[in-house]
């Protein structure tokens, strides 16, 4: 049943949206990237490392990595209001967490390396283009990294498992019941290990862990596109 499933815009369960990913593409930016799944689009900016302000803030040991999230208000059909919000707040810090353990932040102590992501265009996994173009825009920056990191949305439709949700199978309904679960990851790309875990609806312990084994795939596709981006500028 699997093989013959359609989505709404006719992808297959594994089949991601069109890929974009570009390197150097702010040049008073340390580092810079965009990437994008379809419709969704980020674009991220590194500046560091510098000295962090407040200093009370430094640490002795290590660099701190702080990363800002938002969506611009034209981002997505309904009007937002402009500034930061809780959510993206929250995506902030998740997406630090996210990158933390590839980069050498021991390398670099009592100074913050900053990493501004825009949301230009949405409809869904937005938080999964913020991290592969943050992560591209910290490698494009020089920035020490272990691995690069990738990152897909993996969920469920109806009763198939899929990868890369859109807004639209985000709000899919059964009966007038929800019937979608959306579940944002990030895998390093050398190591495999799982840097993000965010989900939104139910799963199964069957129905999560084939989910996981799918985005894992994916997210190491996802490397290599990264990897592909970077070698181009560094031809250039």
């Amino acid at each position: 049943m699997a093989e013959k499933f359609k989505r709404p815009d006719g992808r297959k369960p594994e089949e991601t949206r069109k890929i974009e990913a570009k390197v150097g593409i702010i040049p008073r930016a340390d580092g810079s990237a965009s990437f994008s799944f379809g419709k969704s689009k980020a674009i991220a900016a590194v500046y560091g490392p510098r000295q962090l302000i407040p200093r009370h803030l430094e640490n002795p040991e290590k660099g701190v990595l702080r990363c800002n999230y938002t969506m611009l208000s034209f981002s997505v059909s309904e009007r937002m209001r402009p500034g930061p919000s809780r959510r993206s707040q929250e995506i902030s810090h998740e997406i630090a967490k996210a990158l933390e353990p590839a980069v050498l932040l021991d390398q670099f102590p009592n100074t913050v390396i900053d990493v501004f992501i825009q949301i230009i265009e949405a409809d869904a996994s937005t938080r999964c283009a913020a991290v592969n173009a943050a992560s591209m825009a910290l490698a494009n920056a020089g920035i020490p990294m272990k691995e690069l990191i990738g990152s897909v949305s993996g969920g469920k439709l109806g009763k198939t498992i899929i990868v890369d949700l859109t807004k639209d199978e985000e709000d899919y309904k059964i009966k007038e019941e929800k019937a979608a679960t959306d579940v944002a990851t990030a895998f390093l790309g050398r190591s495999g290990k799982l840097s993000l875990l965010h989900m939104d609806g139910d799963l199964n312990t069957k129905e999560l862990k084939e989910a996981l084994e799918l985005s894992k795939k994916t997210c190491l596709n996802i490397v290599e596109i990264q990897k592909k981006a970077l070698k181009k500028v560094k031809e250039k």
